[in-house]
């Protein structure tokens, strides 16, 4: 896909591997939408872009722990009237104890899962006005901390583990993907992926020490943001991946994630969850 004057909307494009692919997208060509929560940040960032002869980004400020944000910025893509060519769910969040959103969830599960549900259901419309879209979640192979999404304590509240929540959440960006992959038009693709990077902010909210030894712990599993955002850039563009869609991808190439991430029943059961706890029913 030419990226040229395709609007491609970001969320978490002023840090990390989001802020590599805005930035790559931006040199492509892309006519980027960015859904941030430090305005600062993101004003700084279309500057960037600019200077370096990229297109003026549109700016909507977002909240992810915040679903009343969410939903108010759909509604200010929704007014734009532009169809969207690509939607890349790049925001995450980990958390070393437990934090509950003002809507009553557990943090790393809202921000990482049911955010990006609720914008992406929102959004449909405009991904179906485009003639072609593609949908982009990044996961991780940090689903590989769990076995299932423990549904039956999914909110932590009996107890919480920073590693368990997290691999939950991303578990569930990967049975989301396979769940939406079946119910949307074929002009519609969707897949996810592991992207890696270290040098990130992921986890620099959280308190002390832990700050900076969180992103040390998950180096396994991560790289630097530029390397870490190509194969998050590969699916938004490449058109090897045109045909492809409920994928999983690595390295830009298509992988197996663990078995427990191609639990169809468990995906269905998520997807119920999520419908009720967002207040929205995808069409």
């Amino acid at each position: 896909m030419d990226l040229t004057g395709k609007h491609v909307v970001v969320t978490g494009a002023t840090a990390g591997i989001g802020r590599s692919s805005a930035i790559t997208l931006a040199g492509l060509g892309a006519d980027l939408t960015l859904l941030s929560r430090n305005t600062e940040k993101a004003e700084a960032l279309a500057s960037e872009i600019v200077s370096a002869g990229g297109r003026q980004p549109t700016l909507i400020s977002m909240d992810m722990a915040v679903l009343d944000s969410v939903r108010d910025a759909a509604r200010q893509c929704l007014d734009l009237n532009k169809p969207i060519d690509v939607l890349l769910n790049n925001a995450g969040v980990v958390n070393t104890s437990r934090v509950e959103t003002v809507d009553g969830f557990e943090e790393t599960l809202a921000v990482n899962h049911f955010a990006p549900f609720l914008l992406t259901g929102m959004l449909l419309p405009l991904l179906q006005n485009a003639p072609t879209a593609r949908i982009v979640n990044v996961a991780s192979d940090a689903h590989s901390f769990v076995k299932s999404m423990g549904f039956d304590d999914i909110q932590a509240v009996q107890s919480y583990k920073t590693f368990r929540e997290y691999g939950r959440s991303k578990l569930a960006n990967i049975l989301f993907t396979r769940s939406l992959a079946k119910r949307l038009p074929e002009s519609i693709s969707v897949n996810c992926l592991h992207p890696g990077a270290v040098a990130t902010s992921l986890g620099s909210q959280n308190d002390g020490f832990l700050s900076k030894l969180l992103p040390a712990l998950l180096k396994p599993f991560f790289r630097s943001p530029d390397r870490g955002a190509e194969t998050s850039i590969y699916l938004c563009q490449s058109d090897e991946v045109e045909a492809v869609s409920g994928a999983y991808f690595s390295n830009c190439k298509k992988t197996k994630p663990k078995p427990w991430a191609e639990d169809d029943a468990a995906a269905a059961r998520l997807w119920t969850i999520s419908e009720e706890c967002v207040d929205f029913s995808y069409p």
